[in-house]
């Protein structure tokens, strides 16, 4: 049998890691072997010898189901079962429950070089945290350029060009109680339909780069309540130098998106120049960012006050004329 390979892939190894899998049988594959596919299989139908539309790439997963359904056989019958599943080809085969491996399981696994692991959980609460977590490792992704801290529970993620403040802004938020989760590259992963994720890279991960400084160690200098691992990204800021000719959007209407791995994230546009602060700035805009997540608008609900009051002092200024 040998590894898979794909564009996003986690290795076996690290999935047995997590879950705490007791290692029954190692294939020759089992410290290459890649898991490609999001989903697991349990194999119901695979044991009655349907292997129509059956993916290889997928883990396998044996419950009590199964394990009841197989116990009703007679070795031979069991021994043809396995030899029939077993010639497939596949990541790994998991027991849970942690109940003990049918012989004809494990003698077929040695005929065909199978990994088999097993697990002590329930095989529903298993499962679905499994295709969780290979939901979330294998999840689309891509790195930017760029700082993501997260403020008051709010994702933040800071583009601009080089010299523009983005680290400092950062340190600043960081002061204020804020935590940092990337500076310069943001590992970006696509972790459902309309939501993102980002990380840093491990290499450069609680490290920042300071102009006139060096690096510096976030986590070291701040404490580890200044660093976060992972965090959403509800908001995209670009900061800009400062321009007389541009005309900068002062009530908020304007409902701008970025699209990144094809999901669209709020951004806004804040000038920069000496004597503003942005990490104040940024602070309200985060939060204003949830209020609007949250059924809030405070630009609209400001414009339809004014239009409210232009629309008395109309009809105050006809029933004045009428009169």
């Amino acid at each position: 049998m040998t590894a898979m390979t794909s564009s996003y892939s986690v290795k076996l190894t690290q999935l047995v890691e997590e879950y705490h899998l007791e290692v029954l049988r190692k294939g020759s594959d089992y410290e290459e072997c890649l898991v490609c596919s999001g989903d697991v299989n349990r194999p119901g139908l695979q044991l009655v010898g349907f292997f129509d539309y059956f993916d290889h790439q997928r883990l396998q997963l044996l419950g009590k189901v199964e394990a009841t359904y197989l116990e009703g056989f007679s070795s031979q019958q069991r021994r043809e079962c396995f030899e029939r599943y077993m010639a497939q080809d596949f990541p790994a085969l998991i027991i849970a429950r942690g109940m003990e491996p049918f012989p004809e399981c494990m003698e077929m696994a040695e005929k065909y070089d199978h990994t088999v692991l097993r697990t002590e959980e329930i095989t529903t609460a298993f499962m679905g945290s499994l295709v969780a977590s290979l939901q979330n490792h294998l999840a689309p992704r891509i790195t930017r350029h760029g700082v993501l801290v997260e403020i008051s529970g709010e994702g933040v993620l800071i583009y601009g060009e080089s010299g523009v403040g983005k680290s400092e802004t950062a340190i600043e938020l960081i002061k204020r109680g804020h935590r940092l989760i990337a500076d310069d590259a943001v590992e970006i992963r696509r972790v459902g339909n309309d939501k993102l994720a980002g990380t840093a890279p491990e290499l450069i991960r609680h490290y920042m780069e300071l102009r006139g400084i060096g690096v510096v160690d976030i986590r070291r200098l701040f404490g580890v309540s200044a660093i976060k691992a992972e965090a959403s990204i509800d908001l995209v800021v670009n900061l800009e130098p400062w321009r007389d000719d541009v005309v900068y959007d002062r009530l908020g209407l304007e409902e701008l998106k970025t699209t990144i791995l094809d999901v669209e994230v709020p951004t806004i546009t804040i000038p920069v120049k000496p004597g503003r602060n942005l990490a104040v700035i940024l602070e309200v805009a985060a939060m204003n960012n949830r209020h609007k997540r949250m059924g809030y608008n405070a630009a609209q609900a400001f414009a339809a006050e004014i239009d409210r009051h232009i629309s008395e002092v109309e009809a105050a200024q006809a029933a004045e004329k009428k009169s």
